[in-house]
């Protein structure tokens, strides 16, 4: 049975966190404007969709040859989950918006190959959420789609409220961050239930 909202709750939680993309996205805002960030937040677009892509081939592949990988990736999903909640609950928000150069489309589309976050979001969830439901390349392809939009939508939302998310964070820190993390603990719980 496909979980859409615990699903959702993990798409949306990993892609709105911080990150490299959010980070970098917020900062190029702060410091250029969000019409001068387009640009980088469109190769982060480009760059998710390719990476989705090859994870969901990866995914699948894996998923087809051997079925038994889905405790495994449970169990491995859930663990990084809890780690992500760690790592949440003992973030700061603290950002570093000083000098540099305005970052292009190539700059976020390579940023999102070296980006072990998505490559992780992208894994997590097609063998945990989507596989064990969908396996139709179009289901595949729509769910890869979806995936791509979800994760890159993060930085656009990020540099957009670049400077009101860096006030926001600064002043409630420990309640949003206490806030993602509990609702990652129950996302990493409801695997097994």
């Amino acid at each position: 049975m496909f979980r859409l909202y615990d699903f959702l709750i993990y798409c949306f939680i990993t892609a709105y966190t911080p990150g490299a993309n959010n980070l970098l996205s917020m900062s190029n805002a702060i410091r250029l404007g969000f019409r001068r960030s387009i640009r980088f937040n469109l190769g982060i677009l480009a760059g998710f969709a390719v990476v989705m892509s090859v994870c969901t081939v990866f995914s699948a592949t894996l998923y087809s040859f051997l079925p038994k990988v889905k405790m495994v990736m449970q169990i491995l999903g859930a663990a990084y989950m809890l780690y992500l909640a760690w790592k949440v609950w003992k973030s700061s928000a603290e950002v570093n918006t000083e000098g540099g150069k305005e970052a292009g489309f190539i700059s976020g589309m390579v940023l999102q190959f070296i980006n072990p976050k998505i490559y992780i979001y992208a894994i997590t969830a097609m063998s945990l959420y989507i596989l064990p439901v969908y396996r139709s390349g179009t289901a595949l392809a729509g769910f890869t789609a979806v995936l791509s939009l979800i994760g890159a939508s993060g930085s656009f939302i990020w540099a957009l409220f670049g400077a009101a998310f860096c006030k926001f964070f600064s002043r409630h820190t420990k309640l949003v961050n206490a806030v993602m993390a509990l609702l990652l603990i129950y996302c990493a719980v409801s695997l097994f239930l």
